[in-house]
């Protein structure tokens, strides 16, 4: 029997209102979305394991691991300066640096998977660092095309939530695979085939978002005006701290857990099953908690969030520091340090990227959005080496690390404060000038 229309508005009525509380975005985000849980369901393969792989299994020392890290670092700032290029252009634009990325990280997966040498392990990574310095920026200018100031914090946060949940099933699968079987190079080869999917999405399903210019381009004249932004170069100051902050979790912290804990459940720390139990309830707490926190806060200014999260990620940085140092069971006290820092991440994620998407010029996107990124390089450049630097001198460094980033985060606060008066200034001045008209 056919429904009558008054049942099938009804009905359609109560799907609305089922959905009502997803971000009201464009099509197309929500393609790119779907593709980007399948390429983090590939990343969380290896979330965890990674650092842990190659000095437990292969026999690398912390501190060659930290500067194979690093070199995807700087391989990544190379790349990242051509993206910037690459995004803005005629030829290349949004769609095929994005697919250009998925391929060349794949091929890194690949290496990865047979890195038996110092050599292979660094040509991995630096192939690694290129993949990812194409990506981001490339992503981030898609979703700022397709966005209006309203809604564009939200769909960062869309952004955000899809990479949790893909990292939180892909580092819950691997973690049981590898308690079983304790295969690891497997998970980099999985880890692969999913950035080719991802390619496919972006071919079938994503059109170019580049908005045609008429004007010649001249890239260095570009390039000059985006450095002479004193609001932008402050904010990159800043955000290099909060990209150190970050490239802890996936080098220092699974090694500093597994190895250099008193009180776990081994000998040593904790195992990398547990590890991964820890890495997947942050993920939990960000994939529940994103869009509500960034809908709660959507009324603050970017910057006064940013110093929020800076707080939170300090504190959980204490809190590692102490289980490393007292003879008391770590259980509760990791697990209160990664739910600190998954709240600090909900906080930080969607405002820094928000802030760039509002003070970039159309024409310049791609490039503001590529110093974004390179602050990533930078970070991910310094901070596994100095990770593993300090792990390699426990008796000189340790546990201690923890601390020196917290002073890092005060320095980060005073460039935040400055920023905020930049800001300040500039909309006074823009004010201004519109009354003045």
């Amino acid at each position: 029997m056919e429904q009558q229309p008054e049942a099938q508005t009804a009905q359609l009525e109560a799907t609305d209102d089922n959905l009502a509380w997803l971000p009201q975005l464009p099509r197309e985000i929500w393609i790119l979305a779907t593709g980007q849980l399948l390429l983090y369901i590939g990343q969380g393969f290896t979330l965890v394991y990674a650092s842990i792989y190659f000095v437990n299994e292969l026999g690398f020392s912390p501190t060659q691991v930290g500067l194979a890290l690093s070199s995807s670092g700087l391989a990544g700032v190379a790349g990242r300066f051509w993206s910037g290029y690459a995004i803005d252009s005629e030829f290349w634009g949004r769609r095929r640096t994005l697919m250009l990325s998925a391929v060349v990280t794949a091929l890194a997966c690949f290496c990865l998977a047979f890195a038996n040498t110092f050599t292979l392990l660094v040509l991995g990574n630096m192939l690694l660092g290129l993949g990812v310095s194409l990506y981001w920026p490339a992503n981030l200018s898609v979703t700022t095309d397709l966005t209006t100031t309203e809604n564009r914090t939200e769909a960062f946060a869309l952004t955000r939530l899809v990479d949790n949940l893909g990292l939180a099933l892909g580092a819950l699968l691997a973690g049981q695979y590898v308690a079983m079987s304790g295969n690891y190079s497997l998970l980099f080869i999985l880890k692969g085939l999913t950035y080719f999917l991802f390619a496919g999405v972006i071919y079938i399903a994503i059109a170019e978002t580049r908005k045609p210019q008429t004007e010649e381009r001249n890239v260095w004249h570009d390039w000059w005006q985006a450095l002479r932004d004193r609001t932008l170069l402050t904010f990159l100051s800043a955000n290099i701290i909060f990209t150190i902050y970050a490239a802890q979790h996936t080098s220092t912290l699974p090694l500093y857990l597994a190895n250099f804990i008193p009180h776990g459940n081994t000998d040593t720390g904790f195992s990398e099953q547990w590890i991964s139990y820890f890495f997947v309830w942050q993920v939990l707490i960000k994939i529940v908690f994103q869009l509500p926190i960034t809908r709660l806060v959507k009324a603050i200014n970017h910057v006064s969030i940013l110093l929020v999260a800076l707080t939170i990620w300090s504190i959980a940085f204490f809190l590692l520091w102490f289980i490393g140092i007292t003879p008391i069971s770590a259980l509760p006290f990791a697990i209160g340090a990664f739910s600190l820092i998954a709240l600090a991440e909900i906080l930080y994620s969607p405002a820094g990227v928000s802030l760039i998407g509002d003070i970039a010029p159309l024409n310049l996107r791609g490039i503001y959005f590529s110093l974004e990124s390179q602050c990533w390089s930078i970070g991910f450049t310094i901070g596994p080496a100095l990770g593993g630097w300090a792990l390699d001198h426990p008796e000189t460094v340790g546990a201690n690390l923890w601390l020196y980033l917290i002073t890092g985060g005060f320095v980060a606060s005073l460039i935040l404060a400055i920023l905020k008066q930049q800001l300040a200034v500039g909309n006074e001045n823009d004010l201004a000038a519109a009354n003045s008209l």
